[in-house]
């Protein structure tokens, strides 16, 4: 296999590997060990996925026990840490190079067990078996470049097709994450699920209970990241993986969603995700990859199967779903041990996801464009993006009249901004000056007196000291009476 788009040949790649790795591998070789890259850096050398560039982040594997690899690192390496050495993986730095070195290894999981027990092996060939995928399971013994492929890691990778080395039964014993790695891999790589693995992933569904909450958000996330996250999600909903993983997703294909004539709310959600996934390049500004963003479209409508009411009509309805949502996302991403910031933005986006469709299609005020920047913050691009990718009507006339209407909205927010600061907006006076005005002390009412003065700036703009004042020696007054 060549590497894709003329760049160099996965051999002369190998080689610029092999020469980094030269002195650190003689080291090795002269102690009587192995050693040989392995994984995922061979796959991506064979698929050409680095443009042909030598790539940084090594997987090594080889016979010598942790407490061997960490002395003959020593003094090769920049940097040497302990990656897990109870696991077997040593990690260096050298130069620009991240590398992780590990004792040829089985493991599998106790049933009642979140963590691996390893044992560490003697072979290359031991080790390759038990890794998870044939696409992994390749590997080139340094420094003599001999490639090993003894599961038909090659073929499987020209078809694009994911196997395990032994039976899928065995593998996701071992590991029940694999399950969540294939349905990544499908999303990043674009692989297809072999039938018997795919079988395997829907019997064995439920041993994803054992796994760590951080190992699964690791997998989610690297998932959604992806060039298709669509495909991998939908592998994560068939084979019953998302009940520990989102159960809110597979809930949402229950709901019919009369407004956006979709056949459910799920297909809805992987839509808008798809969407918003397109104007994270082709709308200003400019994002990579963003999982915030993602999260958001996929999860924006959760809260639609607890607020779903059947009118008189013959309608259905969601009524507040956007505020039940915002609360069931935090509690999920929560659960699943996001940061507390993305836990918060993604939150936030869900709740105000229909706030624009509040204001209608026509002429916004300038309170009303004040209060939607002041509510979206810091996620106000992002709550652009989620909005217009909320838009999945196949109604043209509708989806032109709505984007035109939200173009209206940006225009707005420009202007005004171009006229008084809208990226911060506060009150005229401050609590000091609230204070000093009142003759009063810090309490309850400077917070009130506070509130006041922010409604008056959202709904009239910037009024300058004096007439602040004065609004706010007129709302003291009618108080007191």
């Amino acid at each position: 296999m060549t590497a894709a788009g003329g760049a160099a040949s996965p051999a002369v790649v190998l080689l610029g590997i092999a020469d980094v790795l030269a002195p650190l591998s003689a080291r090795f070789i002269d102690a009587g060990h192995e050693l040989a890259l392995v994984g995922g850096p061979v796959r991506d050398v064979l698929m050409g996925r680095d443009g042909g560039r030598i790539i940084n982040d090594i997987d090594l594997t080889t016979d010598a026990r942790p407490e061997d690899i960490e002395s003959l690192v020593s003094g090769w390496a920049d940097h040497v840490w302990d990656v897990g050495m109870r696991f077997g993986t040593v990690g260096a730095r050298k130069g620009d190079h991240r590398l992780e070195i590990t004792t040829y290894r089985s493991e599998s999981y106790d049933p009642s067990s979140r963590k691996p027990e390893v044992t560490f092996g003697d072979t290359l060939a031991g080790d390759l078996a038990r890794r998870d995928f044939t696409v992994n399971a390749m590997a080139v013994r340094l420094p003599s470049l001999e490639f090993v492929d003894l599961h038909d890691g090659m073929r499987d990778l020209g078809e694009t097709l994911l196997r395990t080395p032994g039976t899928p039964e065995d593998s996701f014993a071992d590991d029940p994450l694999r399950m969540m790695r294939a349905a990544r891999f499908v999303s990043q790589l674009g692989f297809i699920i072999a039938p018997d693995v795919l079988e395997a992933m829907t019997a064995m569904a439920s041993r994803l209970e054992i796994v760590s909450a951080e190992r699964i958000r690791d997998e989610l996330s690297k998932l959604l990241l992806g060039a298709h996250p669509r495909r991998g999600l939908e592998v994560v909903v068939s084979t019953g993986l998302a009940p520990y993983v989102l159960p809110e997703l597979p809930a949402l294909q229950l709901e019919i969603d009369e407004h956006h004539r979709h056949k459910d709310v799920y297909e809805h959600s992987l839509t808008v995700m798809e969407q918003a996934i397109d104007l994270e390049t082709d709308h200003a500004p400019a994002s990579a990859p963003d999982l915030v963003l993602r999260l958001a479209a996929l999860l924006h409508d959760i809260g639609k199967p607890k607020t779903r009411r059947f009118e008189t009509d013959g309608g259905v309805s969601f009524h507040h779903h956007e505020v039940v949502g915002a609360r069931m996302v935090r509690k999920r991403l929560t659960a699943l041990r996001f940061p507390n910031d993305i836990v918060e933005e993604v939150s936030k986006l869900t709740e105000l996801h229909l706030r624009f469709h509040g204001y209608g299609t026509g002429e916004w005020t300038d309170s009303a464009v004040r209060r939607y920047v002041r509510d979206s913050g810091d996620q106000l691009v992002r709550l652009h993006k989620l909005t217009r990718a909320d838009c999945t009507t196949r109604n043209r006339k509708r989806a032109a009249a709505l984007s035109a209407a939200y173009d209206g909205l940006e225009a707005r927010i420009e202007a005004l901004a171009e006229q008084e600061e809208l990226a911060s907006i506060r009150p005229d006076l401050d609590g000091n000056a609230i204070m000093e005005i009142l003759g009063i002390s810090p309490g309850r009412e400077v917070g009130q007196a506070y509130a006041f003065l922010m409604e008056l700036r959202l709904d009239r703009g910037p009024l300058g000291h004096d007439e602040a004042q004065r609004e706010l020696l007129d709302w003291w007054a009618q108080r007191q009476s």
